[in-house]
């Protein structure tokens, strides 16, 4: 004789939370878009991250177990290629069914083009006599690259968090309130803590400082706190003879307290361009090398970022 009790148990076993569809399996490139991502997807799931702390992702070959996150992913969360042009030939090959966020493309993200010199302009020549450059007289790159490290802009990471839950929201369509709320208490949240950074940073506009690479122009213009220059270029390759010693005779002329190297790069040039001077040395960390992944790694980063001008800079 059957169990009474046995339709009402198949019944809450089919309709429980348990029962529904798992939510999306996403990936995103690097620690500070896995960080938007994760509040996105806070209380449904947890996004994957391809680039580990402290890579840099100007140039990365992938481990077996990295792939294996594309390949198994239903949506990819990525800057573009403007940052990781070298990870678009594996999303090709390994995701080619999966949904891909491009946030350098993404509706309400703001780009800002390459400076090719840097934040700014050392006029200098290579061995054979030719201008090094490469950019208009804006000071532009003259190909019109984008400079991929848009995250630096708050307002950006905002966008990106929304553009993520609507396309979580066309892939899981019961968790798209969920989505949508979490996108939404990112941005106020993010909007109250970048008011706390311009205040913080409000009285630091007349202290020239230098960068190891111009990867923070979108921090420098949100906030209004310009880099007097930077070592590298935006994609961090190693400057030459003449560059570093350009730089270094515009550290003195710019009269720069501050010189921040960053984790991912090898800081002895930085050493180079100091010695002698009395420039302090700090670093800026704009990808969270040292903090866990998650929800909580975006806003730290910011004011990681903050506490190290703050410190270097107010003395």
């Amino acid at each position: 004789m059957p169990h009474p009790l046995r339709p009402a148990i198949l019944t809450l076993l089919v309709f429980s939370p348990a029962a529904e569809a798992a939510a999306p399996r996403v990936v995103a490139d690097i620690g500070p878009v896995q960080s938007i991502v994760a509040r996105v997807m806070q209380g449904v799931g947890q996004p994957g991250l391809i680039l580990p702390p402290g890579a840099s992702p100007h140039g990365y070959a992938l481990r077996p177990s990295e792939a294996r996150q594309l390949q198994e992913a239903d949506v990819v969360v990525w800057i573009g290629p403007a940052l990781t042009p070298w990870l678009a030939d594996p999303i090709s090959r390994l995701a080619p069914d999966a949904t891909l966020v491009t946030l350098e493309n993404a509706a309400g993200v703001g780009t800002l083009p390459v400076r090719a010199g840097g934040p700014f302009e050392p006029h200098t020549h290579d061995e054979h006599g030719h201008d090094e450059r490469g950019h208009d007289e804006s000071g532009q790159d003259d190909t019109g690259a984008i400079d991929g490290h848009l995250w630096l802009d708050p307002d950006n990471a905002v966008a990106a968090a929304r553009a993520t839950a609507a396309v979580l929201a066309g892939a899981d369509p019961g968790n798209a309130g969920a989505y949508a709320a979490n996108a939404e208490a990112f941005a106020a949240e993010t909007a109250a803590q970048s008011a706390r950074i311009a205040a913080r940073l409000a009285h630091l506009q007349d202290r020239p400082f230098i960068v190891f690479h111009d990867g923070f122009q979108y921090f420098e213009r949100r906030f209004g706190l310009p880099a007097a220059g930077s070592v590298a270029l935006h994609d961090g390759d190693a400057p030459g003879t003449a560059r570093i010693a350009a730089i270094r005779d515009q550290t003195r002329t710019a009269g720069v307290v501050c010189a921040f190297a960053e984790p991912e790069f090898e800081p002895a040039l930085l050493g180079t361009i100091t010695e002698g001077t009395a420039v302090r040395t700090a670093e800026l960390d704009g990808l969270g090398a040292a903090l866990p992944p998650g929800p909580a790694l975006y806003p730290a980063l910011l004011d990681g970022i903050v506490d190290s001008l703050t410190a270097c800079l107010a003395r």
